[in-house]
């Protein structure tokens, strides 16, 4: 069972040799089981953060403890590794404070972005949490031009404003039918900033992890376990934790574990549907799924919606898988026509 995240050259000609029936198979299960891990995982989320019967106000309690458990999985899966080698393959986990250290600036992004997620999802319903988080792809173009000084084309800058009108448009709405939350807005928007900074900061911290993923997840979730304790003590978590009245139960304990569970899970499966699809189908698969999530929230909570918000959902579904085509449109074109490179410097782009 490979949990490298990385393909070999073998496995790539031995996946190319299957039967077609074979591989579409394997890809229709492994995009479902990406798309039940993150659709669970999120419902499991709001109701561990905000469910009438749990009355939990402990948010940064609750994100220590999935990364606790994401922590403690890595090494114990690197131990059984290096006791059973051929049962399951990944990488050697040892904890080293000099490149902790290292890694420590992209942690702390890392936990604003896991933080203000679930802080979006407390104050935020279900089905508002995509358009709530949405800005990421015109944050990934804002930065990417800020700080790596990349420009982006037209017809891209085009999707983003397509994905900007939805989010103003899902704003508004939420407005009107007054289920909108300001504080929850705002937090979704942190943390669409903080991913896009992630993408951009891991790229940089890689080497110090020798480029292996998992070893960027450890670090990061023990850096976090480290950095969360005097958060939850500066504001009164742990004061609330004790006098919770369902502690000492086993069902909130379950249901805390498996939300750690499935935050590791997430990992393993979004890096399991890149290697048996593509990058590309990987943005589609997951565009396509919260549109999926998006429904089943409204179905779930049985919600009734308005025409215009609606709408504001699918100009940000349509905007961003629209942006992922037309990337992928240009990266192709420029592989079949290295020259291009010069020619799109003098084309409208800014």
């Amino acid at each position: 069972m490979a949990l490298t995240g990385v393909s070999t050259v073998s496995e790539e000609s031995e996946s190319g040799n299957k039967p077609f029936l074979l591989r579409a198979l394997q890809i229709a299960l492994v995009v479902s089981l990406y798309w039940v891990t993150s659709i669970s995982m999120v419902f499991l989320n709001k109701y561990l953060l905000d469910s009438p019967s749990l009355q939990l106000d402990t948010p940064i309690f609750v994100t220590f403890y999935q990364c606790l458990v994401t922590s403690l999985l890595c090494k114990g899966l690197s131990t059984l590794a290096t006791c059973c080698p051929g049962m399951v393959d990944f990488p050697t986990l040892n904890l080293d404070l000099k490149v902790a250290r290292s890694v420590l600036p992209l942690s702390v992004v890392f936990i604003g972005m896991i933080t203000f997620n679930n802080l979006c999802l407390k104050y935020v319903g279900v089905p508002f949490y995509n358009v709530g988080r949405s800005l990421t792809t015109v944050f990934n173009v804002l930065l990417s031009y800020l700080l790596l000084k990349q420009t982006t084309s037209f017809y891209a800058l085009l999707t983003c404003g397509v994905i900007i009108g939805g989010f103003w448009l899902g704003i508004d709405q939420e407005g009107a039918e007054g289920t909108l939350s300001l504080t929850g807005t705002i937090f979704g928007v942190l943390a669409s900033l903080c991913v896009s900074l992630n993408a951009i900061y891991t790229k940089k911290v890689l080497p110090a992890v020798d480029h292996s993923i998992w070893r960027l997840t450890f670090y990061n979730n023990v850096n976090a376990c480290v950095l969360f304790l005097p958060l939850m003590i500066v504001l009164g978590e742990l004061r609330a934790l004790l006098a919770f009245t369902h502690l000492s139960s086993a069902h909130f304990w379950l249901m805390m574990t498996l939300g750690g569970l499935f935050g590791f899970a997430i990992g393993y499966v979004t890096g399991l549907q890149i290697k048996f699809t593509s990058p590309l189908t990987h943005n589609v698969s997951g565009t396509a799924k919260a549109c999926a999530q998006t429904v089943l929230a409204v179905l779930y909570y049985e919600e009734i919606k308005s025409f215009l918000w609606w709408t504001s959902n699918l100009m940000v579904l349509g905007g961003s898988s629209a942006y992922t085509w037309v990337r992928g449109w240009e990266m192709q074109k420029t592989q079949e026509d290295p020259s291009s490179k010069d020619g799109e410097k003098s084309a409208i782009r800014v």
